[in-house]
């Protein structure tokens, strides 16, 4: 079981990312990555996290041509918020959360 500390860092990579969508993780996660295993996973998550839903997003708005998009890009983003606040709540409780549907760049 991950340190208190190493929970509320790892959980407050997801928590920023409602402030600083890539800056604000990316540093946190940097600075603490070499002191913490679970920060660092749960760093390189949130990467991989964005990444996927930076595609789903463009893919999504490309398709609001063909009227799919419409419907595709309000569900990219409720799942993001979703996936990002269960991510965080998942962090904060000490467990190796895989976020669905993200596409695994960095292990």
């Amino acid at each position: 079981m991950p340190e208190k500390d190493e929970r509320l860092m790892a959980a407050l990579i997801y928590v920023l990312s409602f402030f600083t969508v890539f800056i604000g993780p990316v540093i946190l996660w940097l600075l603490k990555r070499d002191d913490s295993e679970f920060v660092d996973y749960h760093g390189k998550e949130y990467l991989n996290f964005l990444i996927s839903y930076t595609i789903y997003g463009i893919v999504s708005s490309i398709l609001v041509i063909i009227l799919i998009g419409m419907i595709l890009v309000p569900i990219v983003g409720v799942l993001a918020l979703v996936f990002t606040i269960i991510a965080a709540i998942k962090a904060y409780e000490g467990e190796r959360y895989r976020i669905p549907t993200v596409i695994h760049f960095f292990k």
